[in-house]
């Protein structure tokens, strides 16, 4: 029995090791995989989550969508990245957080994973001094259409249509490794 388990289990480790199929399978992933649109979104820019910068005003050069997230750098050891209800927000409590997305590092990722506003404010007093954030949080925008009055009769490729080729090169990869292993 052991000896028919490993024939027949043999031929599979031998194509998992193939460079070839290796190298097939991480092309046809990247090709079928959707792109995403998310970023991740340095708070304050160069200057970080630190009190020399006016986050209401640089919130306004910014567009939040659904997906992003926020990347928050300051100094561990004074600051911290809390999100807040709206009126907390106003009135710089941070006694009652409803996260705290202070990890340690000073390195901190908040993920926009909903369309709301997040209240950000830095406890400890630096509230006071302008470090909170209101980040609204939109739906992404739809990707470009086809301007008016072009022709329709270009070629339309469907998902079907990009499955094709990775498909083609998934049998070749396969058909390629079995010869291997018989040879």
């Amino acid at each position: 029995y052991a000896e028919q388990r490993e024939r027949a289990t043999k031929p599979v480790r031998s194509a998992m090791r193939s460079p070839t199929l290796v190298v097939l399978l991480a092309c046809v992933l990247t090709v079928m995989v959707p792109r995403v649109s998310c970023r991740r979104i340095l708070v304050g820019g160069s200057k970080g989550w630190t009190t020399s910068v006016n986050y209401t005003e640089w919130a306004k050069t910014q567009h939040f969508y659904l997906g992003d997230w926020l990347y928050f750098v300051y100094d561990r050891n004074q600051m911290n990245v809390l999100e807040v209800n709206k009126t907390d927000y106003e009135t710089c409590n941070s006694d009652h957080p409803l996260v705290n997305w202070t990890r340690g590092a000073g390195r901190d990722v908040v993920p926009l994973n909903q369309t709301k506003t997040y209240y950000i404010i830095s406890g400890k007093g630096f509230c006071f001094g302008g470090m909170k954030l209101a980040a609204k949080v939109e739906k992404p925008p739809p990707p470009p259409s086809q301007a008016p009055g072009k022709d329709n009769a270009a070629p339309r490729f469907s998902y079907k249509s990009h499955l094709v080729l990775p498909l083609a090169f998934a049998v070749g990869a396969v058909w390629d490794s079995l010869l291997q292993l018989m040879w």
